[in-house]
């Protein structure tokens, strides 16, 4: 697959401990974007952050957090994106957890498979 020119970029903050069943949201979003055929998708753990709570989760030692933030982006077309988003609100839904998802456009300079 190539891809390049204007395209979406889906940003997902949500918590370590968010989970869907006995699996990690993130790691649900993850495994059900490559099913829906998206271009690629990747989760971030964050070291420090806030939400809505205003309760500030860390990775230091004295603080250590078993909610650490985290972050899933995922890129594709417009079109693509849009049609994932009702998955991802049910995922949400069923997981009964708060998070923010954002959308911003971008531009792909490259994207191939190098192999």
């Amino acid at each position: 697959m190539e891809l390049a020119g204007e395209a979406k970029l889906l940003r997902i903050f949500l918590g370590e401990s968010d989970k869907l069943g006995h699996v990690p949201l993130y790691e649900a979003i993850v495994r059900e974007a490559k099913a829906a055929g998206l271009a690629g998708a990747t989760a971030w753990k964050g070291v420090t952050g806030f939400g809505l709570c205003s309760r500030i989760r860390t990775a230091k030692i004295l603080d250590l957090s078993s909610d650490l933030p985290l972050v899933v982006e995922i890129a594709d077309t417009e079109e693509k994106i849009n049609s994932f988003l009702p998955r991802l609100h049910d995922m949400f839904e069923q997981a009964r957890s708060g998070g923010l998802i954002t959308m911003e456009k971008m531009q792909i300079i490259r994207y191939t498979h190098g192999g």
